[in-house]
């Protein structure tokens, strides 16, 4: 499994509030390289919109999540040390004691300030159990992973490629606003960044999702 690496001892038993990247470079490389061995989330696509501009609206069904929050000073610092508490869960630290497998994407929820000009500190992580696990999930070793029941879920979605600071993600926000123009079929305060490689990959995928109302 391309995640092999990241579950050996010396890697499972990293404890540093500080995730250095540099250490995750070489299991980085491997999960690129065998990116056929991650399970996609699945969803139903709605709608496209194929021009330059593009983007879809899909739905994702119900389905069960391990998620972790953190509120670290910077939004890179809660997704990195999110990741590897998740990581650590589905290499070994479960109550089967095995590697359950990795599945794309993982989901960042975010949320504005009211002025809308910062993130809230705040961010949840979630990581999709593969569907063998669905219906019994492996109980998380670490207490602050909550195993959760997503309720179904409506997007519209954009990709972007790049590191994801404030930044950049409040960036693509506004750029997204104004694809979409004036609408109040969307939320404006809560928003999702879903990441389809590690955190420290420079040149990744992302997709920035707005949250359609119920």
């Amino acid at each position: 499994a391309p995640w092999d690496s990241l579950c050996s001892p010396a890697r499972a038993s990293l404890a540093s509030p500080v995730l250095c990247l540099a250490d995750m470079a070489g299991p980085i490389v491997q999960m690129t390289r065998h990116s056929q061995a991650r399970e996609p989330v699945p969803y139903v696509t709605l709608s496209q919109k194929c021009e330059e501009a593009a983007y879809e609206e899909r739905w994702y069904p119900a389905g069960k999540w391990a998620c972790v929050t953190k509120g670290e000073p910077m939004y890179e610092q809660s997704i990195s040390m999110s990741f590897m508490k998740l990581m650590r869960y589905i290499c070994k630290e479960n109550s089967v004691g095995c590697y359950l497998g990795m599945t794309v994407p993982v989901l960042n929820e975010i949320h504005l300030t009211k002025e809308g000009t910062e993130l809230e500190r705040e961010v949840l992580t979630a990581y999709y159990l593969p569907g063998e696990f669905q219906q019994n999930p492996p109980v998380p070793m670490d207490p602050e992973i909550h195993i959760t029941e997503r309720a179904p879920l409506r997007v519209i979605t954009r990709v972007f490629y790049g590191m994801t600071t404030e930044e950049t993600i409040l960036r693509e926000i506004s750029l997204f606003w104004e694809l979409l123009g004036s609408t109040d079929t969307v939320l404006r305060e809560t928003y999702i960044v879903a990441a389809y490689e590690n955190p420290s990959i420079p040149q990744r995928r992302n997709e920035i999702w707005f949250i359609c109302r119920a």
